[in-house]
C-alpha cells in the first residue's frame, strides 16, 4: 500500500500469495495502481500520494482486516467515494475504531451499525492527536496513514506496545516519522507530518516469524532436534513468543537485552556467532 502512494516503481521481493495479500493486490489496481507480478516479486508503479483514481466497484478486501482498515486511512484522504466490503467475517468485524478518528480527520463515513461495508467520502484532512483506548496496530496504523495526507503533525499515542511495521516501512519511503515515549509514564507515540511526499524503494520482505514460530516450537519439544530459519523478521515488536518456556531456552541470534538496540546500523550482536541486518528499516536474522 505505501508503495502504491509512492513516487517512481517499487520492487518487493519475497511477497506473500497468501489470500490477503492478493486481496490488498487486488484493491490497489482497482483504485488504478498499475502492478506486475513476477513468480514471488513485484513492481508497484506508484500513483503518488494524490493519485488513486475513484474505483467503479466496492473493494473487496477478502477476509483481510488489514486490508480494510488500512486501506480506510489512505482513501479518507483521497476528494472521491469509495466502499470498502469483504467476506461475512470481516463484515462482522468493528470498524468504529477506524471510523472515529477518520471522521475526526474530515473524512465522511457511513457503515453498518459501525462494521462493514464501509462507504468513505474522502476530505482534506486535518491533524489529530489520538489516543488508542484499545491497543492495535491497524488502527495506528490507519491512522498514520491518513496523517501523510493532513497539513502538519499527527500523533497516535497507545498505553501498550503495537507491532510498528508501519511507521518503519513510511520511514524506509521517506515519510517524516517520529517515534517515542510520551508524556505519560509507559505511553508511547507514533506521529507523522504531511503532506508527506513519498519515494519508490526496493523492499525484500523477510519471513513472518510468526508462521515460523510452529517450527521454532516443534523443534523445542523434539529433544536432540536442530533448525535454523534463515531470513526471519525479528522486529522486537514481534517476538516475545521466543522468550516462553523451552523456546526461551533456544539459542538463538537476539538476545532479549539487545532488542532495544536495534535502531540503525546493522551488525553482529555481542557473544552470538549469526548476524542480523537491516531491511526496509527491520531487523533481519536467522535462527538457529
Amino acid at each position: 500500500m505505501i508503495a502504491a502512494i509512492a513516487s517512481g516503481v517499487s520492487h518487493i521481493n519475497n511477497y506473500s500469495t497468501s489470500a490477503d495479500c492478493a486481496a490488498t493486490l487486488s484493491s490497489l489496481e482497482k483504485l488504478g495502481v498499475r502492478i506486475e507480478r513476477r513468480t514471488s516479486d513485484i513492481l508497484i508503479h506508484g500513483s503518488a500520494l494524490d493519485g488513486l483514481s475513484a474505483p467503479n466497484e466496492p473493494l473487496d478486501c477478502g477476509n483481510s482486516g488489514t486490508t480494510m482498515r488500512l486501506l480506510a486511512g489512505i482513501l479518507a484522504g483521497h476528494d472521491f467515494v469509495s466502499s470498502l466490503t469483504g467476506d461475512e467475517s470481516l463484515r462482522s468485524r468493528p470498524m468504529q475504531r477506524i471510523i472515529e478518528p477518520l471522521e475526526m480527520m474530515g473524512a465522511e463515513i457511513s457503515s453498518s451499525d459501525g462494521r462493514a461495508p464501509l462507504r468513505i467520502r474522502g476530505a482534506a484532512l486535518k491533524p489529530v492527536d489520538y489516543e488508542l483506548l484499545t491497543a492495535s496496530a491497524q488502527v495506528k496504523s490507519c491512522i498514520l496513514l491518513a496523517g501523510l495526507h493532513a497539513e502538519g503533525k499527527t500523533t497516535v499515542i497507545e498505553n501498550e506496545v503495537t507491532r510498528d511495521h508501519t511507521e518503519r516501512m513510511l520511514a524506509w519511503f521517506g515519510a517524516p516519522v517520529e517515534t517515542g515515549r510520551a508524556e505519560r509514564e509507559s505511553a508511547r507515540f507514533a506521529a507523522v507530518t504531511g503532506p508527506a511526499q513519498l519515494q519508490a524503494r526496493d523492499v525484500f520482505i523477510p519471513g513472518d516469524i510468526s508462521s515460523a514460530a510452529y517450527f521454532v516450537a516443534a523443534a523445542a519439544l523434539l529433544p536432540g532436534s536442530s533448525l535454523q530459519i534463515d531470513d526471519a523478521g525479528i522486529n522486537p515488536t514481534r517476538i516475545a513468543f521466543l522468550d516462553q518456556g523451552a523456546i526461551g531456552r533456544l539459542r538463538r541470534c537476539l538476545r532479549h537485552d539487545e532488542r532495544q538496540r536495534i535502531t540503525d546500523v546493522p551488525g553482529t550482536l555481542p557473544d552470538e556467532s549469526r548476524t542480523w541486518r537491516l531491511e526496509g528499516g527491520r531487523p533481519v536474522a536467522a535462527l538457529a
